[in-house]
């Protein structure tokens, strides 16, 4: 145990943010560098190395939390890496894009603030980086299997990482210009630098992945041939299909999906772009969608320098504190403020969107603008969502993102056609318990098997899937596997 009193005398402290009217002039991570080391260890000592310690349950990784907050409080900074990197194949995506459900089921969290487990996950892999304890592990012989993973996300990398290190050699594709999937344009880099994501790259490759980007299976290749070509095949696509909202004026120009908006802000930080295509700058902003991707969209319309942003909720306002309905261990719906609302802009709860207004078609144009959104409040009755009469408003919008969540994987690139691939009831590849599809060889992990989740979901989907892939390869496997295809998140 590191601290026996630890939880006692040390209240909770988390990493400090630089201040909303610097960072919001440039697009580096809102933290400040380097306030975590200074405080981190008092924090680690905090865990109370409980007897049954319930933040495992609340990560599907299973991250082996109690053991590398003990090696954190001593600074025993390698140990406590071989302990993170022993359930996580990327604890500093994890450390800074998860929202924590282990905190949530935190044993202390039952009455005091629970312990920074995210703050004490950046620290320790963060100091691994620096410390040069981070290197390839390539295997020691090579198995003459040949595995083609498709997608490059969090799951992809992860399922990828964990076949090469068993011997197989991998090639990773993906339709995309660089390598990363939602954490390489989805994910602002306000909120993670991409710098993260290039040095794992390099260690993979130096470890033996083969990557191809620009290479849509489906499309640039035929699925079929993929399969012919490789023993085995994990397809680790994502839940990419954005859900849409069908009303009057959608089909304006400034109406767009969060992922048509979200990847153009990185790519002018990746130096593809002066400017953004589509940006905020000088308009009144609405976000439609209350969730991480609706809060992505907001910070980075106030770094595009937007004339003022609105966010919309069609479900009411979460309390603060838990609900009787939701007790500790469970990952509960609470009023959440991200360092994007903290920049700025107005939340509005309980509403929904009737149609858009937009200006005349100018020259050249087909449809106008979009210049205002119409919306009524809403309130649930007997189980349905009902407009309230006499509440309906006006609210300027020149640029508006569709921030509602995402539907299923793609399915009009031909990838599931061209495989045979069978679907659940909610879009979503079906599986077996080994993570593997209806067709022989061929595996799903992530998004596109479970449906939209967090990312410690999608690696440990990932890790999981790996272990079929292996048996199926090998007849048997070493390989750890965190998770089942019909485990879920602990929630009510």
């Amino acid at each position: 145990m590191a601290d026996p009193k630890g939880f006692l005398t040390t209240g909770r402290e988390v990493a400090k943010t630089r201040p909303v009217g610097e960072r919001v002039k440039d697009w580096n991570e809102v933290y400040v560098p380097g306030s975590l080391l200074p405080i981190i260890s008092k924090q680690a000592g905090r865990c109370m190395d409980c007897g049954i310690p319930f933040c495992h349950n609340g990560c599907p990784l299973g991250n082996l939390i109690p053991e590398w907050n003990d090696y954190a409080y001593r600074e025993d900074w390698t140990a406590a890496s071989e302990r993170l990197h022993a359930t996580n194949n990327f604890p500093e995506f994890t450390g800074r894009l998860c929202p924590a459900p282990c905190e949530s089921a935190c044993v202390l969290g039952i009455n005091q603030p629970a312990v920074t487990i995210k703050n004490v996950e950046v620290s320790i892999i963060d100091k691994a980086w620096d410390s040069g304890d981070v290197t390839p592990q390539p295997p020691e012989r090579l198995s003459g299997k040949t595995v083609a993973v498709i997608g490059s996300g969090p799951a992809g990398l992860a399922a990828a990482q964990q076949l090469t290190r068993a011997g197989h050699t991998v090639a990773v594709f993906e339709r995309a210009d660089r390598i990363g999937g939602l954490l390489r344009y989805g994910i602002p880099e306000f909120k993670m630098e991409k710098s993260h994501i290039n040095r794992r790259i390099e260690q993979m490759r130096a470890e033996g992945t083969k990557f191809r980007t620009e290479v849509e299976i489906g499309k640039d290749i035929d699925a079929a041939k993929l399969r012919r070509r490789y023993d085995a095949v994990v397809i680790a696509a994502g839940a990419t299909v954005s859900r849409d909202l069908p009303v009057p004026g959608r089909e304006l120009n400034g109406v767009h999906f969060a992922m048509e908006y979200l990847p153009l802000a990185n790519k002018v930080q990746e130096g593809d772009l002066t400017v953004s295509p589509i940006t905020a700058e000088g308009k009144h902003v609405v976000v439609i969608g209350g969730g991480d991707t609706g809060a992505d969209c907001v910070g980075t319309a106030h770094r595009q320098g937007a004339l003022s942003v609105t966010q919309l909720e069609i479900m009411p306002r979460p309390g603060e504190d838990r609900n009787a309905d939701q007790p500790w261990p469970t990952f509960p719906m609470l009023y959440k403020v991200t360092s994007a609302h903290e920049e700025g802009g107005e939340r509005v709860y309980s509403v929904s969107t009737t149609h858009f207004e937009g200006s005349a078609p100018e020259e050249g144009q087909t449809v106008g603008n979009v210049q205002a959104l119409h919306l009524v409040e809403v309130e649930f009755k007997d189980g349905k969502l009902e407009q309230k009469p006499g509440t309906e408003r006006r609210i300027p919008a020149q640029l508006v993102t569709l921030a509602m969540g995402f539907t299923g994987t793609d399915r009009t690139n031909g990838l599931v056609q061209q495989f045979g691939l069978e679907l659940d009831g909610r879009g979503n590849v079906a599986r077996d318990a080994d993570f593997a599809t209806n067709v022989d060889g061929v595996f799903v992990a992530g998004d596109a098997g479970r449906g939209q989740s967090l990312i410690v979901w999608a690696i440990a989907e990932g890790r999981s899937a790996a272990r079929g892939v292996d048996r199926f390869l090998t007849g048997a496997s070493a390989l750890p596997a965190p998770i089942r295809p019909t485990d879920r998140s602990l929630v009510v």
